[in-house]
């Protein structure tokens, strides 16, 4: 793909990420799209009762905003149901989980500080 700063959905594949189920991610804002060096921006789509498993990322921030559907997110003790306009910030090195419940797909802009990647060494399963 040609590094251009203006990026569309069609023009992404996209990618089931590890530890999540019924999910499926366009990497819009990435070092291979536009060469962001800090920061990388992914479009998720979830369907109902699936979504992120239990894990955090090293030395990673992430933020979750959703567009449409619902969900359940759950970070340092605290779960609350989202929908369109709730963002919820995920710090580095804490767990967290996102599950749709919404009858039609969660749509969500994930981002991520720095970089992601998908990198198997940036993800810690569990808890």
């Amino acid at each position: 793909m040609n590094k251009t700063y203006f990026i569309r959905q069609e023009h992404v594949k996209g990618f089931h990420p590890a530890n999540h189920s019924g999910t499926t991610n366009y990497r819009l804002i990435s070092p291979e799209s536009v060469g962001s060096k800090n920061i990388e921006l992914l479009l998720g789509v979830i369907e109902k009762d699936h979504g992120a498993l239990p894990h955090k990322h090293p030395g990673i921030e992430q933020v979750c905003y959703v567009l449409e559907g619902t969900a359940i997110a759950e970070v340092g003790g605290e779960s609350k149901e989202m929908g369109p306009g709730d963002c919820v910030f995920f710090p580095a090195d804490t767990f967290h989980l996102f599950k749709a419940t919404s009858d039609k797909p969660v749509k969500v802009l994930v981002i991520y500080s720095p970089q992601y990647g998908e990198e198997p060494a940036k993800i810690i399963k569990g808890r």
